[in-house]
């Protein structure tokens, strides 16, 4: 309906202007000795009309004219951008779906031009690293800093997982040093450090960085509680041999650590090994009387205390709830070896062994038949020892 309308104002003006026209019998007379010049008003309006028009027209002839280069820039611009999003997304999805060859060769292509992208060097290096030219990733790596220094972050962070990849773990936390510098505490930074620190046994430094990714909710909770555990199981047994230094270490857990079995298991294989059995039975009981674990119950007979009665009464406590943990009744057998209680020991340990055979179990047994003499017993305990490790 809108061009309806405009076509019968236009038809209006039309009409309206040639009725003026006609009713407008004036003329112009222009004198210039020895010339005159007479014209009709009608037709002056007309030729003031079409000067205006083709004054108009030529001076956008010639705007148009002096942008043809800026225009032509502009196009040669946007067609650059535009073969650069496309070079730029085929490199992505080579890369994706790992062709690496393909992806180099791509992002590469554009690197080339002054107006490379930092994005394209990083494709491209990550490309080289997948097909494990070193030299040509470490090269892309330097033309992405020196086509965007804005883009460095990006850059050392790639650098770094590549060398995570290569095992060079020395070199990712020198990354991650250069990355503190600009960006603390970073949590992509923190992540890759924190699997470096672990591949290089370096727990106490494990624990900080678990720190500060935990404080910034960086971490799940999943793997930060075993991360932990493990640090705290690696420094427990690097001061296996120090009782003091163990101890001043055990100190500083938290109470859910000090309750954590795996860490009790190796903090009292620690602490037996030092010397400190009444310290390795209290870590184990404590741990027990919380949440019952029979990897502990098997470790409480190894803890030789200053009260071995104490002890064996509360084994024999724990017995009454947990008579069917093979472990707990090896224990048994065990304490009551060392005070010298055979028949006590055998009873515990042929339990034991009737819950669940083990070689451990038959090799206590065998000690004990030597030591009441009887070889013959004594030689089929160790036989069937040999066996299940055998077997296992």
């Amino acid at each position: 309906m809108r061009w309806l309308f405009s076509t019968l104002l236009v038809l209006a003006l039309a009409v309206g202007i040639s009725l003026l026209a006609s009713y407008n019998h004036g003329y112009v007379l222009i004198v210039r000795p020895p010339y005159h010049i007479n014209l009709s008003f009608n037709l002056l309006l007309v030729l003031i009309a079409l000067s205006f028009l083709s004054l108009h027209i030529l001076l956008r002839l010639l705007q148009y004219i002096r942008r043809i280069p800026s225009s032509i820039r502009i196009y040669k611009e946007q067609q650059y951008i535009k073969t650069s999003h496309t070079s730029l997304v085929e490199a992505l999805t080579a890369l994706v779906e790992g062709r690496y060859q393909l992806a180099e060769k791509t992002s590469s292509k554009h690197l080339e031009q002054i107006k490379g992208s930092a994005l394209n060097a990083l494709i491209a290096a990550r490309a080289s690293h997948k097909l494990k030219q070193k030299n040509q990733r470490d090269y892309y790596f330097a033309e992405a800093e020196r086509i965007a220094p804005n883009a460095k972050l990006a850059c050392w962070l790639a650098q770094a997982e590549s060398e995570l990849d290569d095992r060079q773990f020395s070199k990712v936390l020198a990354i991650v040093q250069k990355i503190e510098k600009t960006q603390p505490q970073h949590p992509p930074a923190l992540r890759l450090a924190l699997k470096a620190q672990i591949r290089l046994n370096q727990w106490e430094q494990v624990l900080t960085t678990l720190k500060q990714l935990e404080r910034n909710n960086e971490i799940e909770s999943w793997y930060a509680r075993e991360v932990r555990q493990s640090a705290h199981s690696a420094i427990i047994q690097r001061n296996a041999n120090d009782l003091s230094s163990l101890a001043s270490y055990w100190k500083k857990l938290s109470a859910e650590e000090q309750m954590n079995p795996t860490i009790c298991e190796v903090a009292a294989s620690a602490f037996i090994s030092a010397g400190g059995g009444d310290q390795a039975a209290e870590i184990i009981g404590m741990s027990l009387t919380k949440r019952w674990d029979n990897r502990l119950s098997g470790l409480f007979g190894d803890c030789v205390t200053t009260q071995p009665q104490k002890q064996l009464q509360q084994a024999e406590f724990w017995l009454l709830t947990h008579e069917d943990d093979a472990n707990l009744l090896r224990s048994l057998g065990n304490m009551c070896l060392r005070q010298g209680l055979w028949g006590k020991a055998q009873s515990y340990l042929e339990a034991s062994i009737s819950v669940e055979p083990s070689a451990l179990t038959h090799a206590t047994l065998a000690t004990l038949f030597e030591k009441l003499e009887n070889n013959e017993l004594a030689q089929q305990h160790y036989k069937l020892c040999t066996k299940l490790i055998v077997q296992s």
